[in-house]
């Protein structure tokens, strides 16, 4: 799926699908991240003074999504189903853009539910949009 061009994409068309079948309009996406940790291993009979580097167990951090409050609730009702214990793990797709919003590539979350619910703070005086965010956790990720 992943579309080759020599001039990077730009970041400000994607799509996201929570798992629901559409696109969800978010106006700030993190993408996920990686790490696998390395465990330094050393016998005492070696010769060499320093220990080898192996690769020990995968993380992945958590992805935050961001959207204007609308009065949709359905963000809320997916945390609240985890805050209720009723765990409900989703494929969640992030999908890049190109500027005649065709895809380019994909961000595919295994098994992801939300761990945080946030909302901007609200202010009299101000004068911004009111900000939702959700965290999410998951299992692990595919890039297409």
């Amino acid at each position: 799926m992943a579309v080759q061009r020599d001039n990077p994409y730009p970041n400000f068309n994607f799509a996201v699908d929570i798992g629901l079948g559409d696109a969800i309009g978010f106006s700030e996406v993190d993408l996920p991240a990686g790490e696998i940790e390395v465990i330094e291993y050393r016998e005492g009979s070696e010769i060499a003074s320093r220990p080898r580097k192996l690769p020990g167990l995968t993380k992945y951090a958590n992805v935050t999504l961001k959207r204007g409050v609308t009065g949709n609730l359905e963000l809320f009702e997916w945390w609240r189903s985890s805050r209720d214990g009723q765990l409900l793990r989703r494929k969640v797709v992030i999908t890049l853009l190109d500027e005649q919003r065709q895809p380019v590539q994909r961000w595919v979350l295994r098994d992801a539910w939300p761990v945080k619910l946030d909302y901007s703070t609200l202010n009299a005086l101000g004068n911004e949009v009111v900000i939702e965010t959700l965290e999410l956790a998951h299992e692990g990720f595919e890039t297409e």
